[in-house]
């Protein structure tokens, strides 16, 4: 019997006739990552806990020609969630992004503060994966693409419940990849650096802190939004067929070095 000669890397970032979904796809990563994807051709099924607010996203993709469903989704709310997302047809790409953050000193983190982040990181995070998976098992598998954090790997101050949303994120991470790789789902996770985004802006106005931050990342510069997608699209494609269970750190050198 012959085998299969498998495809060429260099053909495995287009994603023609493929169903990607992107979480939190209004702003930010996930704007950035949909858009990505629906230049390599990729039809989009977005979600926000708005779906006003996916509008302009939804509009640019239309414009490439790409076909997009906007889905209002709180991913805090489990009902929710296996509801409309398990309504939907099959998913090929999940990239699981959809995020919270607050700065607060540790010790004024209160209840309230600790379940919005931590119930819309890690437990929506899971419920979303769940909720997708059950749709590519009888479709022939897929891949989901979790979004951790340099958080995941270093203590930050005054982002303790984030942090810990975002370590999880791992334990997550690889607990599905090596229960779901025999129903020929992968699941891996891309962790950036420092990244300007609306969720993280409040940095960013502070010139000392960007001035601090880019001194201590060998690249010489913080993250811009386009670099987070060559590494998502490999996770994603037959390029990383035989990968599950990793993260991608992408952070200019800033974890190698600390």
């Amino acid at each position: 019997m012959t085998q299969e000669t498998p495809p060429h890397p260099d053909a495995t970032f287009r994603f023609a006739g493929k169903r990607v979904m992107v979480t939190g796809a209004s702003r930010g990563i996930g704007r950035a990552l949909a858009t990505a994807f629906g230049r390599a051709g990729a039809d989009l099924i977005l979600t926000a806990r708005n779906a006003q607010t996916l509008a302009a996203t939804a509009t640019d993709l239309r414009e490439m020609g790409r076909a997009v469903e906007c889905l209002s989704v709180d991913q805090r709310d489990v009902g929710q969630v296996r509801e409309r997302l398990g309504a939907l047809k099959a998913i090929d790409v999940l990239i699981n992004n959809a995020g919270v953050e607050e700065v607060r000193e540790t010790l004024n983190v209160d209840e309230a503060l600790w379940d919005r982040i931590v119930d819309t990181n890690l437990k929506g995070a899971f419920f979303v994966a769940q909720a997708v998976a059950a749709g590519m098992v009888g479709h022939g598998g897929g891949a989901i693409v979790n979004l951790a954090s340099l958080t995941s790997y270093v203590g930050v101050p005054t982002a303790v419940p984030y942090g810990a949303s975002k370590s999880g994120i791992l334990g997550m991470t690889r607990a599905l990849a090596a229960e779901w790789a025999p129903r020929g789902i992968r699941v891996n996770a891309i962790a950036p650096g420092y990244f300007r985004t609306d969720m993280t802006s409040v940095f960013y106005e502070d010139p000392a802190w960007v001035e601090a931050m880019t001194a201590r990342v060998p690249m010489g510069r913080l993250g811009r939004l386009e670099d987070l997608a060559g590494a998502t699209m490999f996770l994603a494609s037959s390029a990383s067929a035989y990968m599950t269970g990793q993260s991608l750190v992408i952070d200019g050198g800033y974890l190698a070095c600390i």
